[in-house]
């Protein structure tokens, strides 16, 4: 079948490295060479283990690993990460805090559909939590999703979100970082203009692509240089007969996590090496920094070719976001409806995924919403990840985002009427 070959050949090659990181591990740490002085088995031991973890992690999604936080009694409250909507590309998951009231802030974080999983956002998500409850969309790989479960593009991934809003109510103050940010604006203006009263609070926008083209950066450029026909040619395959979603049409992890690598190669490959001379001189743990954070970042998932395309074409190419000329199941929905909800804007002064400019661009899109209901921040020093992640999220992007949700709380609306949890 068109493309199958080539995505269980990228499996088979993982598969292997993986396997002969486990041998050269087990073989080399046979006993009977310790008696020799020659240090290669060490080093063949220590590259097998790093070796074998590298690309196991590759298949493997990440543990969210929040077990407790300290509640405001100074007492350990236990974790509960619990679906409360379902859905087959992706669920709305709530962290219950346990022995703690429900709190005043209610926030959904719309985390990256990009080739990482949601835990990705995990510091984002354990900071907010002694001081809000936190709900979080958790998309599913698309390996793992049945062929006849159906499509999922952009206008799904809006609906999905729409749903999600519904569901939490009014009350909400929406947290969306980096690629959903023109997506979650786009539900927002789609409820301003078919369900009102199901509108969140407020939405703090973070480093996203509302106008790609207000600032150009290596991904924007490689988005106008490529056309539709080349980027399905060189992108797509179906899933292999190993996962359930075998035939399926998805833009593989592995080839995205190619692209990721091929960025900072050399840097990389200076990590790998480093660790294994480390693994040798037993100076490694499950959880040092390099597991830390390589346990993330080769943990990828495949994208539906849809959405991947959709996005491409659509918030990319035409830029419908940012002309104000966007769609949703056939219905135009119009950012100037959005009248009421708080925006705050968040950009890193040196992202170079989303420049600076690119999702303040979405101020620009609300010509009805009053200007003090508008917000932005530009974090001096930051890089892409740094925003939501790291020192600047810790020390001055968490706290504003904070106050500004307090100051756009108010009192608590009527919900309207919520979904059904569906499987």
């Amino acid at each position: 079948m068109k493309y199958m070959a080539t995505y269980d050949l990228m499996e088979t090659a993982r598969n292997t490295n993986e396997w002969l990181g486990a041998t050269a591990r087990a073989m080399a740490s046979y006993p009977v060479f310790a008696l020799s002085a020659n240090p290669i088995f060490q080093l063949t031991a220590a590259w097998g283990e790093v070796t074998e973890r590298t690309f196991s992690r590759m298949v493997t999604k990440p543990d969210w690993g929040i077990r407790s936080i300290v509640g405001p009694d100074g007492t350990d409250h236990l974790v509960d990460i619990t679906p409360v909507v379902e859905r087959d590309f992706g669920n709305l998951i709530h962290f219950s805090v346990r022995r703690r009231e429900k709190m005043a802030r209610q926030i959904l974080v719309v985390t990256p559909m990009s080739g990482h999983y949601a835990t990705l956002l995990r510091p984002t998500v354990a900071s907010l939590l002694p001081d809000a409850d936190v709900y979080v969309t958790d998309w599913h790989n698309a390996r793992d999703i049945p062929v006849s479960a159906g499509k999922f593009d952009v206008d799904d991934y809006v609906l999905y979100l729409v749903d999600f809003m519904r569901y939490l109510g009014p009350d909400t103050h929406v947290v969306a970082v980096c690629q959903p940010v023109p997506l979650t604006l786009a539900a927002t203006a789609y409820l301003a203009g078919e369900d009102p009263a199901a509108q969140p609070r407020s939405l703090t926008l973070m480093g996203g692509p509302v106008d790609p083209d207000a600032a150009a950066t290596e991904v924007t450029d490689f988005g106008r240089r490529v056309t539709m026909g080349q980027l399905e040619q060189w992108a797509i395959q179906r899933v292999g007969f190993k996962y359930k979603g075998a035939g399926r049409l998805v833009y593989p992890g592995l080839l995205q996590l190619a692209g990721f690598m091929s960025m900072n190669a050399e840097r990389h490959g200076k990590a790998f090496a480093d660790q294994v001379m480390r693994a040798a001189r037993g100076e490694t743990s499950d959880h040092d920094a390099h597991n830390r954070f390589y346990d993330e970042y080769l943990a990828v998932m495949d994208m539906t070719a849809e959405f991947y395309l959709s996005t491409v074409e659509r918030i990319f190419k035409n830029r419908e976001i940012a002309r104000n000329d966007f769609t949703v199941a056939g219905k135009k929905v119009d950012f100037g409806a959005i009248t009421s909800v708080a925006v705050k804007i968040v950009e890193g002064e040196k992202d170079d995924i989303s420049a600076p400019g690119q999702c303040l661009a979405a101020l620009k899109l609300l010509t009805n919403l009053p200007d003090d209901k508008k917000a932005s921040h530009l974090e001096p020093g930051a890089g892409h990840y740094g925003i939501f992640a790291g020192k600047s999220w810790r020390l001055n992007i968490r706290p504003l985002v904070l106050s500004f949700i307090d100051a756009n709380s108010g009192q608590p609306r009527k919900s309207p009427v919520k979904l059904a949890v569906t499987k």
